[in-house]
């Protein structure tokens, strides 16, 4: 039996194909792209400050390291192993644990000294405050 070397829905073999290539290297496709990262992140601004929370349960707030370099923002640490008890068997980890690094582009107009971050309830909260010649100001009319 004659097979043609194309199929006759081409974009169907690349879509096929696509997926057997996730599977194969365990790569899932989220609304953000292909993976999120360890913590997950919200940012976002208002007028003085750009505000970066990200969700860290169980880290010690003693393993986390925060540095901010040329405008560029990094967040690094480890969360331990849960310890597993003995003659226990796990069946489903999904909870991440190891050492993990984000990295954020802050823009321009951040005063790197005006940067500070708080630790509570599993939760990273990073300000970083907008130079005072970048904020907007009303202008008089004479």
């Amino acid at each position: 039996m004659y097979r043609p070397p194309f199929s006759r829905n081409l974009f169907a073999e690349f879509d096929r194909l696509r997926r057997e290539l996730d599977q194969a290297f365990e790569l899932s496709p989220s609304i953000r792209g292909l993976g999120a990262g360890f913590p997950t992140l919200n940012i976002g601004s208002t007028p003085n400050s750009v505000e970066i929370f990200a969700f860290a349960p169980g880290v010690d707030p003693a393993a986390l390291d925060v540095q901010i370099e040329k405008g560029v923002l990094t967040i690094s640490g480890e969360r331990k192993a849960p310890q597993v008890p003995e003659k226990a068997t796990v069946h489903l980890g999904e909870r991440f644990a190891g050492r993990f690094h984000r990295v954020v582009s802050l823009p321009d107009s951040i005063d790197p000294a005006s940067v500070t971050a708080t630790y509570r309830d599993g939760v990273l909260h990073i300000s970083a405050q907008r130079k005072d010649s970048a904020l907007p100001r009303r202008i008089n009319i004479q």
